[in-house]
């Protein structure tokens, strides 16, 4: 019981301090799950949060639900999910019934300019950490490059990319360019 009162507590830490969608909660992840609870590595952590972006529907729910499976089974991804949705469902409500009356406040539009602004930050400080733990050889700094150009000029599902990755991932291996 205390392990999924842990995992709620955690979960609803990175939800209520999640602004900005799921690339801003990677930083407030990593200290959560890695570096306080050691509940995952980094890289199982990246490999959970890649996987939670290409399942339909949200990215903190999905990778929260594979954490809290991860550390205690069904019931923990149940209490995880719970536990990173709670503080917004809670938020949304309380703004939601007074902001319509504040919108076109200048100091209300103000702090949301500010907010997002600090969301880019972190968004590249989430891209930083990425960077480091995914683009570790030649092949995969390649296989960056190749994506990263195909999404600028290509309006395709992300889904598309990561399978791209996936199957590259398995030659490269198979070739002998990547470890085993």
């Amino acid at each position: 019981m205390k392990l999924l009162f842990e995992l709620f507590r955690a979960f609803a830490a990175v939800g209520v301090m999640t602004f900005g969608g799921g690339y801003a909660m990677i930083p407030i992840l990593e200290r959560e799950v890695v570096e306080k609870r050691h509940w995952a590595s980094s890289e199982q952590l990246m490999d959970y949060y890649a996987v939670g972006q290409c399942t339909p529907g949200i990215i903190a729910v999905n990778t929260a639900t594979f954490v809290g499976y991860q550390v205690a089974g069904t019931i923990g991804g149940i209490v995880a999910t719970l536990g990173v949705i709670f503080p917004s469902m809670v938020i949304i409500t309380l703004i939601a019934g007074v902001l319509t009356h504040f919108a076109d406040v200048p100091a209300v539009q103000s702090a949301f300019a500010a907010v997002r602004v600090c969301v880019c930050v972190l968004i590249f400080n989430a891209v930083l950490k990425l960077w480091k733990s995914a683009v570790k050889d030649k092949a995969a700094l390649v296989l960056f490059l190749i994506v990263f150009g195909l999404s600028l000029f290509l309006d395709l599902s992300p889904i598309v990319y990561v399978l791209f990755c996936a199957a590259a991932g398995i030659l490269l291996t198979r070739w002998g360019v990547r470890g085993k």
